[in-house]
């Protein structure tokens, strides 16, 4: 499992013109599930991605989360982050989980974010998004499990 996480001022995802998720100050998230991943692996991603201190203190360090700041999330899913570009040009997607088990922990993934008293917005797993924001820094960060 890995997720990439954009700090950003604000963050919004649409789905046939239509915004489904929209947040303020916090994370975009995008995660991506492989065939091997488990529920352990989410809650140690989760663990993380809600204790991660990247927002800047009254001394400009970066050593505040999301609860500090009163921060969001918006959590999209993105087969392609499994992407293998070794060969060719066009990129395999062997390594992706297949719909139905990356569903299911995309879905544990926000759920348990939720559980940390985040509020969370989030994509629609399996459609054409349109994800737009406004980057904070930048700071972009990847973690896998």
């Amino acid at each position: 499992m890995k997720i990439v996480v954009q700090r950003v001022n604000e963050a919004e995802v649409k789905v046939e013109g239509k915004i489904v998720g929209k947040i303020k100050k916090g994370f975009l998230v995008l995660l991506g599930v492989t065939h091997n991943d488990t529920k352990e692996q989410a809650d140690y991603l989760v663990k993380k991605l809600c204790k991660l201190r990247v927002f800047t203190d009254e001394n400009d360090k970066m050593n505040l989360g999301l609860k500090d700041i009163q921060g969001e999330l918006l959590i999209v899913s993105q087969f392609t982050l499994y992407a293998d570009c070794s060969q060719g040009n066009r990129p395999s997607f062997t390594e992706a989980a297949k719909p139905e088990q990356a569903n299911e922990l995309y879905e544990y993934f926000c759920s348990e974010c939720e559980k940390n008293d985040i509020h969370v917005e989030k994509g629609i797993f399996g459609a054409d998004m349109k994800v737009s924001l406004l980057n904070d820094g930048p700071v972009t960060i990847i973690i896998e499990k």
